[in-house]
């Protein structure tokens, strides 16, 4: 059977952003502007549009996997997992130590967590994601950095959409937009639900959110976020080989002393709020200052096959920066320098799981998070070809965890020792838009608060911080006519890598693991092309991985896993599509997604088998001359009905690596827009 796994024998620029070849932004709108100026200097970045609205609508999982070293999994509906460049290795769950941010607030938690999941389709219309350490802007950490951007200029004055698809999928998203320039709007809402591939994977999500840009004066504006999100997925739990080749949609049965998933109505609860106001002011024709505040709360309920877990976490903070920018002759420099601060203050509870519902008590924490950093980053741009970046953070992170459930009541704290992190950054442009980068960055990334408390219990501020430097090289060119290619060739060597391990009832705890070594090649290849005035647009993009992760100074009860390639990170990663769009207003989008094999364990013991994935999603949009445009699709994913796990259990006990994705599966929708003529008529 193809697929099967197998075991072996052994949007718009924030002002503060990175600059760099390597990094990838994914908008919402249709196809349009292929690339857009991240700073003064003049830097080009990677743009997918489109890809959000050419695939299925209820899932980000496509679009972003189309990316060179941006992995996205989901091991049931509503349940994500993001790594860049193989950060899943701390991030068997969620997202983790990937700094977030959504319209300029920080999405990213004092605690290191990302609730990346409480995301609908339709929250965000620009996704620009960094790779690799960005500590010199964005503090903590090695594994990237996602800036989220809500208004889109192009959107339509009203707009809503209808889809249903396979297992139960159904979704219903509206949003309106008004005003105009600076001073603009947006109200979105979105409702997913599904009854999932597999049993004990059912979801539902609503979303509510609303961003507001005011105008106050020529110099200053003010934008206002808020985020709300009900979120309800069931957690199958994963498979042993043999259970998956038998019954790939079955939930975890019982065993090990252990109830079923489905015994324990296996599910997640949870509810996410963050409300914030941005507020970007010019204080003369060289200075400007972008402060942003923000207050967030989530409350998480985790009914576990061994426990029930009961999390409340409010968090707050913001976040300043300072740019000047000066021309001198053919010098162009800006400057940046500015400060973030995190606070939060969570409580953590676990009892007994009695089939489902919260028995006697076993813990209970107090957690307190302080994180906050000082940055200073000059870009410098002279003379039509160089240009160079050199940035420097220092980061200060504290936790203390109180025990509250045992006598006596203790505190257990720890403090990082602020760690300074530079990036330095030198490139040319050649002719027929060539260009070439060379980075060196440290990235430091202390433990996030799944780490330190992990469900164990057992309370791991003995863990260190793990940090790093990376080289990077990165060239890009075009040539012929419309063909544009991309590579970057990274080298990173970790310390004190942070590894999650199972203990033998299957909780999981994490421990530091020495060295790694994590090098690889993303390469990326694009051609567009006006056919002919029946074919007006044809498109193709072919994005390749190439990982090789491995530790190199690991040892664990006295054996030695040197040389063995780290687990979920696969070794190639290929993704292709066409896009064609015809005069009447029909296109056509087909997908190709590979995966090498991935090792599922730290011996390289266990792995999940190849696979590839075939897509296709087809469309009509009435002319958008008119004021109302309507829009119909329908679409397959896994059209060769590929047998495969996507979000495998990383060192699981007693062997139950595997979640099952969905077999080949269909969805189809209907959406109508309304757009003022004057706007249809300025674009």
């Amino acid at each position: 059977m193809a697929g099967v796994a197998q075991q072996s024998p052994a949007a718009t620029a924030a002002p503060d952003t990175l600059q760099g070849l390597d990094s990838v932004v994914i908008s919402q709108p249709l196809f349009g502007s292929s690339r857009r100026q991240l700073s003064a200097t003049a830097v080009s970045v990677r743009q997918l549009p489109g890809q959000l609205e050419m695939s299925n609508p209820t899932s980000l999982v496509a679009a972003l996997n189309t990316a060179p070293g941006v992995r996205i999994e989901e091991r049931s509906p509503g349940s994500y997992r993001l790594n860049i460049r193989g950060s899943s290795l701390r991030s068997p769950f969620g997202v983790r130590n990937i700094k977030m941010y959504f319209n300029d607030l920080p999405f990213t938690d004092a605690g290191g967590n990302t609730y990346f999941n409480q995301l609908a389709i339709n929250s965000a219309s620009t996704f620009q994601v960094y790779k690799g350490p960005g500590a010199s802007m964005y503090g903590a950490g090695t594994g990237g950095v996602v800036l989220m951007d809500a208004l889109n200029p192009r959107a339509p004055q009203a707009e809503l959409e209808y889809s249903a698809g396979s297992y139960g999928l159904q979704q219903i998203t509206a949003a309106a937009n008004w005003g105009k320039g600076a001073q603009r709007s947006r109200l979105s809402y979105a409702h997913t639900r599904a009854d999932g591939y597999r049993l004990q994977t059912g979801m539902r999500r609503d979303q509510l959110s609303f961003t507001s840009q005011l105008k106050t004066s020529e110099q200053h504006a003010l934008t206002a976020t808020l985020l709300y999100t009900d979120l309800y997925y069931q957690t199958p739990g994963g498979l042993t080989l043999a259970e998956f080749r038998a019954n790939p949609r079955a939930a975890r049965p019982a065993g090990g002393g252990f109830p079923s998933a489905q015994a324990v109505n296996a599910a997640i609860y949870q509810q996410n709020l963050l409300a914030g106001l941005s507020s970007r002011r010019r204080i003369s024709s060289r200075w400007t200052n972008t402060t942003a505040a923000y207050g967030a709360f989530a409350r998480v309920r985790n009914s576990a096959i061994r426990n029930y877990e009961s999390r409340i976490e409010p968090h707050f903070g913001g976040r300043t920066v300072f740019a000047w920018r000066h021309q001198w002759q053919q010098w162009k420099l800006h400057w940046q320098s500015g400060a973030e601060y995190q606070a939060g203050y969570f409580n953590t509870q676990v009892s007994r799981n009695r089939l489902g519902t919260r028995d006697s008590l076993l813990t209970n924490d107090d957690l307190q998070f302080q994180t906050g950093f000082l940055f200073t980053q000059l870009d410098a741009d002279w003379g039509p070809h160089w240009y160079a970046s050199a940035g420097l953070s220092l980061n200060s992170n504290r936790v203390a965890i109180t025990r509250l459930s045992s006598l006596p009541i203790s505190t257990q704290s720890r403090r990082y020792q602020p760690e300074p992190a530079p990036r330095l950054l030198l490139g040319y442009r050649g002719r027929h838009g060539s260009e070439t980068q060379l980075t060196i960055s440290r990235g430091f990334s202390p433990p996030t608060v799944s780490e330190l408390l992990p469900s164990t219990g057992r309370i791991s501020t003995d863990l260190e911080a793990e940090s790093g430097v990376n080289f990077e090289l990165s060239h890009r060119f075009q040539f012929g006519k419309g063909w544009d290619f991309q590579t970057n060739l990274f080298s990173f060597n970790l310390r004190n890598t942070l590894v999650q391990q199972r203990d033998a009832g299957g909780a999981d705890f994490y421990i530091n693991a020495g060295r790694t070594r994590q090098w690889g090649a993303e390469s990326q290849l694009n051609w567009h092309r006006y056919v002919s005035p029946l074919l007006p647009m044809l498109r193709v993009q072919l994005s390749h991985t190439y990982s090789q992760f491995t530790y190199a100074d690991y040892n664990k009860l006295g054996v030695s896993y040197n040389g063995k390639r780290l687990p979920g990170v696969p070794q190639h990663a290929l993704s292709a599509w066409v896009y064609t769009s015809f005069k009447a207003g029909f296109y056509a989008h087909f997908s190709y997604y590979f995966n090498s094999s991935i090792q599922l364990n730290d011996a390289n013991t266990f792995q999940a088998a190849p696979f590839h994935l075939l897509g296709t999603r087809l469309g009509w949009r009435s002319p958008q001359q008119r004021r109302w445009q309507w829009h119909l699709f329908a679409g397959a994913d896994n059209l060769l009905d590929q047998s495969y796990s996507l979000g495998n259990d990383i060192n699981a006990a007693g062997n139950r690596f595997f979640n099952a994705a969905p077999g080949r599966n269909f969805f189809g929708g209907i959406g109508l827009q309304w757009h003022r003529p004057t706007q249809t008529a300025s674009k």
